[in-house]
């Protein structure tokens, strides 16, 4: 029979448990950490005393004194000084940010990326480049406790290889090791799934903070999605889950990148609302992604009869498809994000058209249809969130394998 979990078991268990509210929260007074945890004052001083001798949080005086008698004081993350790097590797651009405790982006690169064959060394060394620019600018007693990445394709969580990434051109990439060795920062870099860290980023920072079921569909040029069921993320046996692009919804319909015919990816991607359109480029010129997609709503919103009808028939394959999950995962929320946004925008009538024949009347019922919170960086925020799990989860440990 095993044995309850020790002391120290607890105590660091609570150490986390205090810094996620503070990181999630923001600025939290001591009293209400007692309360939403359930401690007594003393275990929260003692906590939030460990906390500011690692240099994590700091407590001060509240700024506004609205009442008679001693206030209590409010623990801040230490944003400025503590921060894990983010990167974002997806078909048109290439990011990385370094996020601060508290989820504040402290300073940030980006670069468009030129569509074709996948050069791990050019992409590696493009973000390690940013990296180091942003850690020059750092002050000498700040700590890095953290890094991850959020890539287009199937990512596979032992060793964040990227099996299959169709529309970055890449197979079996060992992406997380070699942008680890090209940071040498002594860290491991964790590399996730674009869609299913954006799904993690709205369910703790976004529009769906206070939801525990959720969908999160994420379109840059192909469609991905991430589910959060009971509050939790579901990524499947080794992380490929959520691939919900590659969902059939239309039996020999459109040829897509993953090789299959009528993947929801093929029928509501990019290349299928250009096409629709009258806008799609061919191999060599013309434009492509969201700025062509928002092109095509702009021009459906201004009374363009052919854009119009492009949203149109884009809007009822999305439909479907978002109908089928529906009824598979009966979410309180689906929340469109990237190019989905855009598009959902624009056809947001036939969606819900789609929804009230094809899902079952008692998934639909309370469903809410949302757009991203975080917009275009909602992927690189879970990154963030990956790469601040460790920390969470250990405080003191991971800080000090961080060296600080």
């Amino acid at each position: 029979m095993r044995a309850g979990p020790s002391q120290e078991e607890i105590r660091r268990h609570n150490l986390g448990a205090l810094l996620r509210h503070v990181h999630l929260g923001g600025p939290t007074s001591r009293a209400e950490l007692t309360s939403r945890m359930g401690l007594n004052r003393s275990t929260i001083m003692a906590l939030t005393s460990d906390l500011t001798a690692a240099g994590l949080v700091r407590e001060e005086l509240p700024r506004e004194r609205g009442r008679a008698g001693r206030p209590s004081l409010v623990v801040r993350p230490e944003s400025a000084r503590v921060y894990v790097f983010a990167f974002d590797l997806g078909p048109d651009r290439l990011v990385a940010a370094r996020v601060g405790l508290g989820g504040v982006i402290l300073d940030r690169r980006e670069a468009v990326r030129r569509r074709g064959a996948f050069d791990l060394d050019e992409v590696v060394g493009a973000l390690a480049g940013f990296a180091r620019q942003m850690h020059r600018k750092t002050r000498a007693d700040t700590v890095c406790v953290g890094a991850a990445a959020a890539v287009a394709g199937g990512v596979r969580r032992s060793d964040g290889v990227v099996r299959y990434g169709p529309n970055l051109l890449a197979e079996d990439v060992p992406f997380g090791e070699a942008l680890s060795k090209r940071l040498a920062l002594g860290l491991p870099v964790s590399v996730g799934n674009d869609a299913n860290l954006g799904a993690l980023a709205e369910h703790t920072r976004g529009v769906g903070a206070a939801v525990r079921d959720l969908i999160y569909l994420h379109g840059d040029v192909g469609v991905g999605g991430g589910v959060i069921a009971g509050g939790h993320l579901l990524g499947g046996h080794e992380g490929f889950g959520g691939e919900v692009g590659h969902m059939i919804v239309h039996p020999g319909g459109r040829l897509c990148g993953c090789g299959s015919h009528g993947c929801l990816e093929a029928e509501v991607g990019e290349r299928a609302l250009l096409e629709a359109a009258g806008r799609a480029p061919d191999d060599r010129e013309g434009p492509l992604g969201r700025d062509a997609v928002r092109a095509v709503v702009d021009a459906a919103d201004r009374g363009d009869i052919v854009a119009q009808a492009a949203l149109s028939r884009v809007g009822d394959w999305l439909g479907l498809g978002v109908a089928n999950l529906v009824n598979v995962f009966n979410p309180e929320m689906v929340i469109f994000g990237g190019m989905l946004r855009e598009i959902y925008l624009g056809a947001a009538a036939q969606v819900r058209s789609r929804l009230a024949v094809d899902a079952l009347p008692a998934h639909r019922e309370k469903l809410r249809l949302r757009t991203s919170a975080l917009g275009d960086d909602a992927t690189l925020v879970g990154a963030a969130e990956l790469a601040f799990a460790q920390v969470l989860a250990d405080p003191l440990e991971a800080l000090a394998r961080a060296g600080g």
